[in-house]
């Protein structure tokens, strides 16, 4: 019997961000996500190093990978949509479980509980990647705004807003000392 799963998981390149603005450049989930994967990592890495924690890296990563997948079935829905009330926010978050569960079917029963894994994690790495889902959308907002595009200065103002009332030390320590180095060119980074 064939599995439909990572079929379904490249079909993340389909699925483009930012619907409601405009954009000098598209953004797809893949991109998304593998730029959250590389984030979530050093948020673990540095959380391990620095403040004493016991995160593992690599399965924030992969939290990273999917933690959007569900939007390969729902479509990514434009963050002030989501979240204008909280019945909607509480529906949406209901058809993602449900988007979710039917991902994992799609999988052989020998491999479900290790993919499932992935769209339950503990805590400590749920946060961890919410704080690099928000950095990636700052760094999106901050490679917008070095282009000209002036349709992203509020989002890039909200995002940091949302990052710093996280109050996630690890990534307060990403920001201060990564961040601001998305908005130099290649030359001046190199």
């Amino acid at each position: 019997m064939q599995n439909q799963f990572f079929a379904m998981m490249s079909r993340m390149k389909n699925i483009y961000r930012w619907g409601l603005m405009r954009n000098t450049r598209s953004e797809n989930l893949s991109e998304h996500s593998l730029e959250v994967a590389i984030v979530a990592h050093a948020l673990a890495v540095i959380k391990n190093r620095r403040l004493g924690g016991n995160v593992n890296p690599e399965y924030a990563a992969a939290v990273a990978i999917f933690h959007d997948t569900t939007e390969i079935i729902t479509g990514d829905m434009p963050t002030p949509v989501k979240y204008c009330n909280p019945e909607l926010k509480n529906a949406y978050k209901e058809i993602e479980r449900a988007a979710g569960e039917r991902l994992l079917e799609m999988l052989p029963d020998d491999l479900r509980a290790d993919y499932a894994a992935l769209y339950t994690p503990d805590e400590e790495t749920k946060k961890i990647v919410k704080a690099a889902d928000k950095i990636s959308a700052l760094i999106k907002c901050i490679e917008e705004l070095a282009m000209g595009n002036r349709e992203f200065a509020v989002a890039e103002q909200s995002t940091r807003k949302a990052i710093e009332n996280m109050h996630l030390e690890e990534a307060d320590i990403f920001m201060k000392e990564f961040i601001e180095s998305y908005s130099l060119s290649l030359d001046e980074q190199s």
